[in-house]
């Protein structure tokens, strides 16, 4: 991962579901990983979160970056703290990655991803997290250009926006709401955005949400 990575803070960066309400614990989703274009210095990522849509204050997320150049991350992030590389996976183009995070309180809960392919897994825990607590307002369901900051956090930046192929799919997306089940009936859709145009193209069907790089 590139130093200083910030996800979720610009929703005009985001393309994918958001569930909006509340109550929300956790949200969970598998995903094809796609092969990236664009050069080693364009990016995007994939990731399941809760909260971010209208909670200021903090985002639990998980999931993957890929890279123009055809390499791979896998991060947890509990925002506003920087995203941190996981340790003991890899992804390759191809592999299902199954990603989910689960709040066990405002400032505690998980995150977790397993390779499905490859059958490696791993999970990050939170306690009493004190920089920032949740809303549990929202879960979505995102694909991201996301931002590069100096090392205080200013001066964020979107990267340049890697094209991806093929169309990225959420499948068996659910988030859970007040300790029920719910699918993405709903959902409020998002495309990325860069200089006023649509860089995706998403859509809902059932329990599966599609994006498309257009």
């Amino acid at each position: 991962m590139r130093n200083n990575t910030s996800h979720a803070t610009v929703q005009s960066n985001w393309g994918g579901a958001i569930l909006g309400g509340s109550g929300f614990t956790a949200a969970s989703a598998t995903v094809t990983v796609p092969r990236g274009g664009g050069g080693s210095s364009a990016a995007g990522s994939a990731w399941v979160g809760i909260d971010g849509a209208t909670c200021d204050t903090a985002i639990l997320q998980t999931g993957f970056d890929f890279y123009g150049d055809g390499t791979y991350d896998a991060w947890y992030e509990w925002y506003p703290e920087f995203a941190a590389d996981f340790s003991g996976i890899d992804i390759s183009e191809g592999d299902q990655i199954a990603m989910s995070v689960v709040a066990t309180s405002l400032t505690g809960g998980s995150a977790t991803l397993q390779n499905l392919s490859t059958g490696q897994k791993v999970t990050q825990t939170f306690s009493r997290v004190t920089a920032g607590s949740l809303c549990e307002t929202s879960a979505e369901f995102i694909i991201e250009d996301f931002e590069e900051c100096n090392s205080n956090g200013s001066n964020c930046q979107p990267v340049p926006f890697a094209s991806f192929s093929p169309a990225i799919q959420f499948t068996s997306a659910s988030a859970t709401q007040n300790g029920q089940k719910v699918s993405l009936s709903g959902a409020e859709l998002s495309e990325v955005i860069v200089n006023n145009k649509d860089l995706t193209r998403c859509s809902v069907s059932g329990s599966t949400l599609s994006c498309s790089y257009v």
